[in-house]
C-alpha cells in the first residue's frame, strides 16, 4: 500500500482459459469481505510497465509469460482496510508459458515475507453473477 495521499502505478496481468481467469484472493477485514484481483504489483521508477509485469510475475509465482498484448488503462479509486487508495492500472493480456500453470486449481505465493496470498482459478460466470467481487470493476471490459 501507497502513502496516503499518493497515487501508484501498478500493472495486472489478466490470464484466461476458456472461461477462466486466474486471480489473486484478497480480503478486507473492515468490510470482512473476499475479493479477486488478477496478479500483478507496482511498477518501480525508471521500470516499464511491461518489464514491471514480467518481473511481478516472476517473483510472485515464478512463471514466464507469452504472447503479452496491453490492453489499457484503468484508473481504479478504492477503499481497502478503511484506507482511500488511488492506482493507476496498466492491464495486459497473456499467457503463461509454462503448460503447468493451467493444470493447477490454486497456488500459494508471498509478496514479502510476512504477505501469503492464494492465486487461483476462477470461472468468470461466478464474477458476473455476483457471487464473487472481482476488481476492480472495470476488468469486466476486458473479459
Amino acid at each position: 500500500m501507497t502513502k496516503h495521499g499518493e497515487i501508484r502505478v501498478i500493472v495486472l496481468g489478466l490470464v484466461q482459459n476458456g472461461n477462466r481467469i486466474f486471480v489473486s484472493e484478497g480480503y478486507d477485514p473492515v468490510k470482512q469481505s473476499t475479493f479477486y484481483r488478477a496478479l500483478g504489483g507496482g511498477v518501480d521508477f525508471g521500470e516499464t510497465s511491461l518489464a514491471a509485469l514480467k518481473r511481478e510475475f516472476q517473483e510472485e509465482i515464478q512463471a514466464e509469460l507469452t504472447n503479452i498484448r496491453y490492453l489499457g488503462c484503468i484508473e481504479n479509486l478504492f477503499t481497502f482496510n478503511a484506507r482511500r487508495g488511488h492506482e493507476i492500472i496498466q492491464l495486459y493480456q497473456c499467457d503463461f508459458t509454462d503448460p503447468k500453470f493451467y493444470q493447477l486449481e490454486s497456488l500459494v505465493f508471498y509478496e514479502s515475507e510476512h504477505h501469503k496470498h492464494r492465486a487461483i482459478w476462477i470461472d468468470i460466470d461466478r464474477f458476473k453473477s455476483g457471487e464473487l467481487i472481482l476488481v476492480p470493476e472495470e476488468f469486466f471490459n476486458y473479459l
